[in-house]
């Protein structure tokens, strides 16, 4: 074997056992220096020079950016996620035809479009989902974020936060959690304008948490501006903080009407 390809191989092995240990400094330090290494391999993307190891090379290449994109996702670091993410996606789609199918393959693409959605990134996550061919759509992890989409643009929030007990992979539990503040966040900003105060009971039920103490936590930090009060939860206090600007009827009418008089004339 090619004495660097060697070298690789064998720092790849020592990332994975680090990233199983959850020592991130050393995955840190050893995912640096695996990518520096990578950028002499001319087979990879986006060379894809026919060298005599490429079939090796490609394949260690993808273990090292799949595993990347996992350790991302352990330090919760989306922007390195998404960085990952794309300099993998090459090697399913371009290499795909060189190479035998990865298992991290769909995980982590329904990991990518579990990112999307709690992104809000709509329009992305239906353009990743167009690029996806018909057996990838029958696979748990992809129909998995598919399911939860639907369900979040139907506002079928409480379906939503029980898809977190039957994530299809452990690393989605991260997704799903910034998923569920996500949900919470849409139904607290449509209940402070919907109602001026609700019960403790009602606003715990609608905020879908399971105590008294949840939803305290939550207000205490997210909604600071909400008063607890005599058993009910107050909004109005919100309302009466946040601005309100007065729409100048009578100077918009005066100016669309002298508008209208300029048209009349030029034509």
């Amino acid at each position: 074997m090619d004495p660097k390809l060697s070298e690789v191989s064998q720092m790849c092995e020592l990332f994975k056992a680090a990233l199983v240990r959850n020592d991130f400094d050393k995955c840190a330090t050893l995912l640096s220096q695996l990518k520096v290494l990578l950028t002499t391999f001319r087979s990879l993307p986006p060379l894809f020079e026919a060298t005599p190891n490429a079939v090796h090379e490609l394949t260690v290449a993808r273990d090292i950016y799949e595993h990347a994109v996992i350790f991302s996702v352990k330090t919760e670091d989306q922007d390195a996620f998404e960085r990952d993410f794309f300099q993998l996606k090459p090697y399913y789609t371009d290499a795909g035809d060189r190479l035998p199918q990865s298992q991290q393959e769909f995980p982590i693409l329904g990991l990518n479009l579990l990112r999307l959605l709690v992104q809000n990134r709509i329009a992305e996550f239906h353009t990743e989902l167009e690029l996806l061919s018909a057996s990838a759509l029958e696979n748990p992890c992809i129909k998995h974020a598919v399911e939860l989409e639907q369900s979040f643009m139907e506002g079928a929030y409480n379906r939503v936060l029980t898809a977190r007990q039957t994530v299809p992979h452990e690393t989605y539990v991260y997704f799903m959690d910034l998923l569920a503040k996500t949900v919470r966040d849409e139904i607290a900003g449509c209940s402070e304008k919907a109602y001026d105060s609700l019960s403790v009971n009602d606003a715990r039920q609608i905020l879908l948490f399971s105590s008294d103490q949840e939803l305290s936590g939550y207000i205490n930090e997210e909604h600071p501006e909400w008063e607890i009060k005599n058993g009910s939860v107050i909004f109005q206090k919100a309302k009466e903080s946040a601005p309100c600007k007065e729409i100048p009827s009578l100077q918009l009418i005066t100016q669309t009407l002298s508008y209208a008089r300029e048209l009349e004339r030029i034509v």
